[in-house]
């Protein structure tokens, strides 16, 4: 599993698209955070990262299937997979291989944006960012990353056109993020419907972590989804 692991890493940074992948994220980030007069926390004249923690999740929405759509693709365009079954490993080893490489490389992506809340906080003249609520949200970025790159992964194990890949995770991860927070607005469902449709969706649970409180139904949400997107990515291999 982790020769799949190293070899998902590798194969990433082997070609210049890997950087400029990471860095225009990074730079958005930044943009959004302390350039755009819209956006900057410089113009609110309170300490908060809460743009930051509502912008980055759309910003992943593209950039997580982007790192995942090589995944499978690739290995069957390239015939590949073939090798890869021959290798002592069972499809689950394969695809817990694939998903933590990825994952990794979404967590360095990340990682790096740590240096946003130590500059709002060294900025800030009193109080200061809200500790708890920062960490909550942080905790709820990286489960967010988790999610989508296990939605690229299974959208990468259907079909050996990249392209197509980050089209279909990228749709996916957009419909479980936003589409039950959409649809939850309709007029005609109301009754406490509209609030069970809006606790179906990622973005209701990211909140709920991105307030500092860690609920274990929000845990098992994520643990589930992820859980099951790698479940169907394995039943597709078996298939082939």
């Amino acid at each position: 599993m982790w020769i799949i692991c190293k070899k998902e890493w590798q194969q990433f940074f082997s070609s210049l698209t890997g950087y400029i992948a990471l860095a225009v994220f990074l730079l958005i980030n930044g943009l959004m955070l302390f350039v755009f007069p819209d956006t900057s926390i410089l113009e609110f004249g309170y300490a908060s990262l809460g743009g930051f923690f509502s912008l980055t999740p759309w910003i992943l929405l593209f950039i997580v299937p982007t790192i995942t759509m090589r995944s499978f693709a690739d290995e069957y365009r390239l015939g590949n997979f073939e090798i890869l079954r021959t290798l002592p490993l069972t499809p689950a080893q394969l695809v817990s291989g694939k998903f933590l490489g990825c994952l990794i490389i979404v967590f360095c992506a990340i990682l790096p944006t740590v240096i946003y809340a130590f500059s709002v906080q060294a900025l800030s003249v009193t109080g200061g960012i809200d500790i708890g609520a920062t960490i909550g949200s942080y905790i709820g970025l990286l489960l967010l990353g988790a999610v989508f790159t296990a939605i690229g992964i299974c959208a990468s194990s259907y079909t050996n056109n990249t392209v197509v890949a980050f089209i279909a995770g990228a749709f996916v991860c957009f419909l479980l993020y936003n589409g039950f927070d959409a649809i939850s607005k309709l007029s005609f469902f109301s009754g406490g419907v509209d609030y069970y449709l809006e606790m179906m969706g990622i973005n209701f649970h990211y909140r709920s972590i991105s307030r500092g409180v860690i609920r274990i139904s929000d845990l098992v949400y994520f643990g589930g989804l992820i859980s099951f997107f790698l479940f169907l990515t394995q039943r597709n291999l078996l298939k082939r």
